[in-house]
């Protein structure tokens, strides 16, 4: 006979990601902070401390419950079944917004997947590799302008944006080869100022190469995806719900998220994500045992490159267009946060933090002018109450749990 605590378990790892999902949709449904200078205003910020206030303490008792210690304990929760749980959540989400008719949170869940994306892959680089990188944004950038000028200047190729993904990957990972391997000896601040120069190079050069990247003018009419001769950005109706062309972008998005966290989690669980780990605690140490530390950072630069092209084309063809002051510093500030926040090394934390950066300024419109302190704030906050991040990784938990406390 199966325990009481294990079953509940089992039934745990379904019902909780649908709890959050309907969180998230009263969380979304709640009107926008625009100001502060009437009585009325205090209302929605009522309304958003009830629903976080709430979520908080719901997330301390469950922790400090016995179902979460039986659902660690159980080998039933594994986590491909907590990952399918997910998914089939974030999968339900858009669907309830559109009976809603908010489709202006399904274009922001949209955007949120594509930094889920690069949050993701930056973490191969910074969580796993331990490599402090500063211009990401700027792979990115060549991503979205490839997926630009290509589809803009072909005329009527309606699924070369298909074949853009793959090419955009292999471009954006080529140029991940480049910044990777004159930096190979450096660690820390140095690599942090070479790569932030790096994605400053890039940057001026979408800006002053007006010839073939438009410049500050930017690229518009970027081409979206085609399936059979259907467009993606073209609504429809399924009986009562219509799903528009974010909805549409959005299950796509989620599919490519999906897949790049599978390999990604394969990666970090094999021969090649354990090689990571050991030069990330200890370059040296690592030499000394045989692993050919130059090829898996070269490695490492390469796939997380690849990921950010594959984003960087999602978001020209969802946007429509594409400019430079979309791949500035700043970005790549905002992904980095993404990933510390997460938990580095960390899948969920980072996938979770993405959409917590990218809905929580929508819904505090009054405070988007203060976003960098707001992410600095919060970087300081968590450093020093939970350094492990928002959902830390197991390694990582127990490394910051052996160093004692002096």
């Amino acid at each position: 006979m199966t325990p009481p605590g294990l079953a509940a378990s089992r039934w745990a790892v379904w019902v909780l990601p649908q709890i959050a999902m309907v969180w998230l949709v009263a969380f979304l449904v709640t009107p926008e902070v625009q100001s502060v200078r009437r009585a009325a205003d205090l209302l929605p910020i009522l309304n958003l401390a009830v629903l976080i206030g709430g979520a908080v303490w719901a997330v301390r008792f469950f922790l400090k419950s016995d179902l979460c210690r039986h659902m660690m304990e159980s080998q039933d929760v594994t986590p491909r079944i907590l990952a399918q749980s997910v998914f089939l959540a974030a999968a339900v989400l858009p669907v309830v917004l559109c009976v809603l008719e908010k489709y202006y949170w399904i274009h922001v869940l949209a955007i949120s997947l594509i930094y889920v994306l690069l949050a993701i892959s930056l973490n191969i680089v910074v969580g796993l590799s331990g490599l402090l990188v500063l211009g990401f944004s700027a792979f990115y950038g060549i991503g979205a302008y490839v997926a630009a000028i290509l589809t803009t200047g072909a005329g009527s190729s309606p699924h070369l944006i298909w074949a853009l993904l793959p090419a955009a990957a292999g471009l954006a990972a080529g140029f991940g080869l480049l910044l990777g391997a004159p930096t190979l000896r450096l660690r820390g601040d140095y690599l942090a100022i070479v790569t932030m120069g790096f994605g400053e190079i890039v940057r001026i050069i979408l800006t002053n190469w007006e010839g073939l990247t438009r410049g500050p003018i930017s690229i518009s009419g970027v081409a979206p995806f085609h399936l059979a001769g259907w467009s993606f950005n073209r609504p429809f109706s399924a009986g009562p719900i219509r799903l528009d062309g974010d909805t549409q972008y959005y299950f796509l998005l989620l599919l490519t998220v999906a897949f790049f966290v599978l390999i990604t989690h394969r990666l970090s669980h094999s021969r090649i994500g354990r090689a990571w780990v050991a030069f990330r605690e200890d370059e040296l140490a690592a030499r000394c045992y045989g692993i050919d530390v130059t090829r898996y950072k070269l490695l490492a630069f390469a796939v997380a490159a690849s990921g950010a092209g594959i984003a960087g084309v999602y978001f020209a063809s969802l946007q429509g267009f594409v400019d430079p002051t979309s791949f500035t510093f700043l970005e790549s500030v905002l992904i980095l946060s993404m990933v510390v926040l997460g938990g580095m090394g960390s899948l969920p934390g980072c996938a979770a933090a993405a959409v917590i950066l990218q809905v929580l300024p929508e819904k505090l419109q009054m405070l988007r002018e203060y976003r960098m302190l707001i992410f600095g704030a919060l970087m300081i906050v968590f450093m020093c109450i939970r350094p492990e991040g928002l959902i830390p990784s197991r390694r990582r938990l127990r490394r910051i749990r052996e160093v004692p406390v002096p």
